[in-house]
């Protein structure tokens, strides 16, 4: 299975420069993890591979699949940073409220929701109300919609903004249990406490992939005397530096 984005170009305005010029990556199996500082390009190239933004040449593909078909979106699923609360649902409701909205039938949606919350480790809050889930969980239901349709890549974008230390190791633990049989891309800012856990690291700036390839190449830039526990936040300066980025 190959997500790949081939020479894309896109740009919000054409009176500005392209966010992401002449692009090219695959993604690879199990988790990668998508580093870069604000306006790197992360949330738009995450958004090209979910096909929520069309690019203004070149092509997205999942196995042949065009990013413009309804069998690459049945295929990719992608979570925003913010996820919308509907409070009138339960966790179960929303869930298969998505995989409706995915093409799947209301009884199948329903059985399949269920599945999806005790992936994420949520079946204890199938009936509540999302309006009473914490940030974190809401972010798992969030996952569990993206798998209650089968997707085979789920498209994460900063899933772990705002959720206290505990929230961020429950939600990495979910991803390790899924990352067997789905490709994860997930964007972050949390270097130190995802990067060295991740089977793959890229790194995004100004619109191009200064690094890409497995974790222990990543590693592999931090600069020597680097203080235990923040070498993957040492190599991420490193690279940077190298290019020349601020």
């Amino acid at each position: 299975m190959t997500l790949e984005i081939d020479s894309c170009t896109y740009s919000y305005s054409r009176r500005k420069p392209p966010v992401l010029a002449n692009l090219s990556y695959q993604l690879p199996e199990g988790l990668t993890i998508l580093l870069g500082p604000n306006g790197a390009g992360k949330s738009t190239l995450l958004k090209l591979a979910a096909s929520v933004h069309r690019p203004a040449s070149g092509s997205i593909s999942l196995d042949g699949l065009a990013s413009t078909t309804s069998a690459y979106r049945r295929s990719v699923a992608w979570m925003p940073q913010d996820i919308v609360r509907m409070p009138s649902l339960t966790a179960r409701e929303y869930v298969a409220y998505i995989g409706w909205l995915k093409g799947m039938r209301k009884d199948s949606a329903w059985k399949e929701a269920r599945r999806a919350l005790t992936r994420v480790e949520l079946t204890d809050k199938a009936d509540t109300k999302t309006s009473q889930l914490s940030g974190g969980q809401l972010r798992r239901v969030g996952v569990a919609g993206a798998l209650v349709h089968n997707a085979r890549v789920l498209l994460l974008d900063e899933p772990t903004a705002g959720m206290d230390p505990r929230q961020r190791r429950v939600f990495r633990d979910v991803l390790r249990g899924l990352t067997g049989d789905i490709r994860v891309l997930m964007s972050t800012h949390d270097i130190a406490d995802l990067a060295e856990e991740a089977d793959h690291v890229s790194v995004l700036y100004d619109g191009r992939i200064l690094q890409d390839g497995p974790t222990t190449s990543f590693l592999a830039h931090t600069p020597p005397g680097t203080a235990p526990g923040r070498a993957a936040e040492g190599a991420y300066s490193a690279i940077l530096t190298r290019h020349g980025a601020d």
